[in-house]
């Protein structure tokens, strides 16, 4: 089974940005379709981005569209997540999650595999 930890989060400017890892152990990456996903405070989870086994296919939610980039190097076993203009309402905890179906990952809800998470902080 594959396990995943998460890094890269900090306290970070409005307007700034940061890259978020996701390492993964115990089982090669490229089997796996990943997503991030976030919790503000006081918000439920939401979806934030995915990207497929390969690489060939990626989803973003409306707030992370032209802000946020996906992608993967599966000889580093890792899915990085690329944020700019980084605003407030993007603090919360970053998880990123595994699956082997692509589409429950997109959709969300219950992936077989889940990291710890990372905090993002976005404030002045």
């Amino acid at each position: 089974q594959v396990q995943l930890v998460e890094s890269g989060g900090g306290l970070v400017l409005p307007g700034g940005s940061l890259r978020l890892s996701c390492a993964a152990s115990g089982s090669p990456l490229d089997c796996w379709a990943i997503g991030w996903f976030r919790q503000g405070p006081g918000k439920e989870r939401e979806g934030v981005s995915c990207i497929s086994s390969s690489g060939g296919n990626t989803y973003y939610a409306d707030s992370a569209k032209g802000r946020f980039t996906i992608s993967r190097d599966n000889a580093k076993n890792t899915v990085y997540l690329e944020m700019n203009g980084l605003k407030p309402e993007d603090t919360g905890v970053y998880f990123c999650a595994a699956d082997r179906d692509y589409r429950k990952v997109v959709a969300g809800g219950y992936l077989e595999v889940w990291g710890r998470g990372t905090l993002v902080t976005v404030s002045s």
